[in-house]
């Protein structure tokens, strides 16, 4: 009889923590969900910059292959010019410190250099697309 009530209270508790762990990644975007819940980062991003908002999924399919490469640490098509600091020198994103922002190259098919297009990473898991050079930007969820 102690033995049973044993194993019951064994059970529960163990649906207790196999429930919980599975709200708490519910909560949190999960184990594939990019680091610092880039979701709120790019919302809050928005807030602060007052830049449009765009899903991942509506930018140039090179876009999303950016971000894959960002989140392995590349290697990235134009090692000199990816992962460096972006200056904001036209100062369309939030004023930041030098070195809060770097710069990825978005492929753009049938150019003969880099192209316009471009990635830009902020500190705090902020994410920005520029498709003309940075003359203007958008903030980009990368969970939609």
């Amino acid at each position: 009889m102690v033995n049973r009530r044993r194993i019951t209270a064994a059970l529960v508790g163990l649906l207790v923590l196999v429930l919980g762990g599975w709200l708490v990644k519910e909560a949190t975007g999960g184990p594939d969900a990019p680091p610092g819940n880039a979701a709120s980062a790019a919302v809050a991003g928005a807030a602060e910059s007052k830049l449009p908002v765009k899903p991942l999924s509506a930018l140039p399919s090179q876009a999303k292959d950016t971000w894959r490469l960002i989140h392995q640490g590349g290697p990235y098509p134009y090692p000199r010019n990816d992962d460096v600091v972006f200056q904001n020198r036209e100062k369309v994103l939030p004023s930041e410190k030098t070195g809060y922002y770097h710069e990825y190259t978005v492929k753009t098919p049938g150019s003969p250099d880099r192209g316009p297009r471009r990635l830009v990473t902020g500190q705090a898991k902020e994410l920005y697309y520029t498709g003309d050079h940075y003359a203007s930007f958008v903030v980009v969820d990368p969970s939609r």
